[in-house]
């Protein structure tokens, strides 16, 4: 069974140039699904029924899957079952009738500046791994980009004489995002001191390294970014709520819409409008809370002994 889910994945990430994190996620819930069908005596995609498909979904309702991960679940398991019928791997599409759950829509999760004060103010930059994280939370913050496309990034991205860093979009195009001075200079300081002592060989590309000197995963950026979190006492962070802060600050600023969409890298402007209702209209600036960080910020001296010891020697 296994083998033709690796052929729908290849088949999805030829036709659709789907992002890593996509592929993975369809890869993980079919063979999810695959498991299950074995538990059930069903050792072939030709021997599935609408009527198991269904149980499925109800098993999963029952796990207490998030409404989200099941729609995702029910997305990945239509496609899959249309592209078994299509190359006639099966006789009959048992998904066909399978109805998707309606997702709630809910707004994203912005940070106050306030909050952005207190993330910065507990990184530790004084090690090479603070100085990378300080780095990378002033990328992120001031550039509006995706975590995966941040920990993508290589040295020779970065154009400091500039202030640029090149970014590539899931859709593949390339977009220069102009950096905030205090970015500026968080880079500069990283590259200068931090990155050098993190590094065993000369010649990785990555822009941000791990302790063992190789590119940053996704989700290691995400284990530090939730400790930074839980010591700043911030509950809701997620892995874009620095992008979403990002698009409100901008619109706040006075940029329109259409230039919000080419700095995220939105292929609909759609999907920017949502923060146009979110409009803070208070003058609060979170790019403007950055450059000031560094320069007479909040301490938090005491937050910082709350971290997790092993966060700057282990990622």
């Amino acid at each position: 069974m296994d083998r033709l889910i690796q052929e729908f994945i290849t088949a999805l990430s030829a036709q659709r140039n789907a992002s890593v994190n996509t592929l993975g996620a369809y890869g993980t819930d079919l063979r999810q699904l695959a498991e299950f069908l074995q538990l059930k005596g069903v050792t072939g995609w030709a021997d599935v029924t609408p009527a198991v498909v269904s149980q499925y979904v109800i098993d999963l309702r029952d796990r207490g899957y998030a409404t989200t991960s099941i729609a995702r679940k029910v997305a990945a398991m239509k496609s899959f079952f249309h592209f078994l019928h299509s190359r006639q791997f099966i006789d009959r599409n048992p998904g066909e009738s399978l109805d998707t759950p309606k997702v709630e829509k809910f707004p994203p999760v912005v940070l106050t500046p306030q909050e952005v004060q207190k993330l910065f103010s507990v990184v530790r930059t004084e090690t090479p791994a603070g100085q990378r994280d300080h780095a990378m939370l002033h990328c992120l913050a001031s550039t509006g980009m995706r975590v995966t496309e941040l920990v993508s990034r290589d040295v020779a991205h970065v154009d400091l004489a500039r202030g640029e860093i090149r970014c590539r979009g899931r859709n593949q195009r390339e977009r220069v995002l102009p950096i905030s001075p205090a970015g500026q200079r968080a880079l500069a300081h990283y590259l200068d001191n931090g990155r050098g002592e993190l590094v065993h060989d000369r010649t990785e590309p990555a822009l941000f390294v791990n302790h063992h000197g190789q590119r940053l995963t996704r989700q290691g950026f995400w284990l530090i970014m939730k400790s930074y979190a839980r010591v700043a006492g911030i509950k809701h962070m997620t892995p874009h709520t620095m992008r979403h802060s990002f698009a409100l600050d901008m619109l706040d600023k006075g940029n329109d819409l259409r230039t919000v969409q080419e700095l995220l890298g939105h292929a609909n402007i759609s999907t920017t409008q949502v923060y146009a209702q979110m409009r803070r209209g208070n003058g609060g600036s979170v790019v403007t809370v950055l450059d000031g960080i560094g320069r007479g910020g909040l301490e938090l001296a005491a937050l910082r002994d709350g971290l997790d010891p092993l966060l700057n020697s282990t990622l």
